[in-house]
């Protein structure tokens, strides 16, 4: 029976499948596992169901065993794992994508309306009972006209783009390339960057975190943002400068920020903390007990898949 490592506590129904397929270490206390450890913990392991929070740079997967032939990343995104360092050890890297899109999408749209609709503050106010209603009480932004930018016409960010169609938002989008016509759906697309920045009243990242984009939300690149524009981060947080942001939160440049990712997560940049009109959630993007469960199964079909082919339809790199 094959060994394998489990960097992350998963649910029961998950953690009994795996009892039943492999000799598996378990993460009883769901320990956050350092570089040392993990690389301890694989020891006579052929394959690891590792986690986002894993950090498989190219000195971690170097050292690894000879034995570990693959790791299946229990995310859609792949951005802690070094691919190149895994392809040149002969490991196979795989994700999980599609089962997340409906409840990162859900998140996605939440956070566009708490950062417009400045649930924060309300949220604060209602605890607080001190609030008192006028006409101008917490006056925020409607969505219905406003035009919101989509930064990644990806599974995900198709779906926040057809809910924020139908609560009345225009919708324009960069990608890495024109969508055809039917899946457009009436949305503008934007070749340049600053192009879709000038029209975006409402900014939603769903890009996947790469070379290319990191720290793709800058200074230089807000300043294209119509005043008082709003943005929303459901991606990566590595592809946001924070100091940036809060600087153009500062300046009223922005005029709200929606983020369920950041840089340092579970650290926030303290910058965050002095604004009411940051409506900030602690990566929920894919927390459904529907979802969770579905990504992890998927996971355990990837290395099922790759240790009776030697391959699989999830594989990355």
């Amino acid at each position: 029976m094959k060994k394998i490592l489990v960097t992350r506590r998963l649910l029961q129904s998950n953690e009994e499948r795996l009892k039943q397929l492999y000799s598996v270490k378990l993460n009883s206390n769901d320990e956050l596992y350092s570089q040392k450890k993990l690389i301890e913990m694989s020891d006579g392991c052929e394959g690891i169901l590792s986690a986002l929070t894993d950090k498989l740079d190219a000195e971690t997967i170097n050292k690894l065993p000879k034995s570990v032939k693959i790791l299946s990343n229990f995310a859609v995104g792949f951005g802690n794992i070094d691919i190149e360092a895994a392809k040149k050890k002969n490991i196979v890297v795989t994700n999980t994508p599609e089962v997340l899109t409906d409840a990162t999408a859900e998140i996605g749209i939440l956070l566009i309306l708490g950062a417009c609709r400045r649930a924060s503050e309300g949220i604060e106010g209602a605890r607080a009972s001190n609030w008192k209603w006028s006409a101008d009480y917490l006056i925020g932004k409607q969505l219905t006209g406003t035009r919101l930018g989509i930064l990644g016409m990806g599974r995900i960010g198709k779906k926040i783009a057809k809910i924020a169609k139908s609560l009345g938002m225009i919708i324009h989008y960069h990608n890495r390339s024109k969508l055809s016509p039917d899946k457009e759906e009436g949305a503008t697309y934007h070749k340049e960057l600053k192009s879709l920045f000038s029209v975006s009243d409402v900014l939603s990242i769903c890009c996947p975190a790469s070379k290319e984009t990191i720290n793709l939300i800058n200074a230089e690149t807000l300043e294209h943002l119509p005043k008082g524009a709003v943005v929303t981060n459901v991606a990566r947080g590595d592809i946001v400068d924070d100091e940036a942001l809060i600087d153009a939160l500062d300046r009223r440049k922005v005029y709200a920020v929606g983020l369920d990712v950041y840089k340092g997560e579970p650290n926030l940049n303290p910058g965050y903390l002095k604004h009411k009109s940051a409506f900030i959630l602690p990566h929920l993007g894919s927390a459904t007990k529907e979802t969770r469960t579905a990504m992890a199964n998927l996971a355990i079909d990837n290395l099922e898949e790759f240790f009776k082919t030697g391959s699989s339809k999830n594989k990355v790199n």
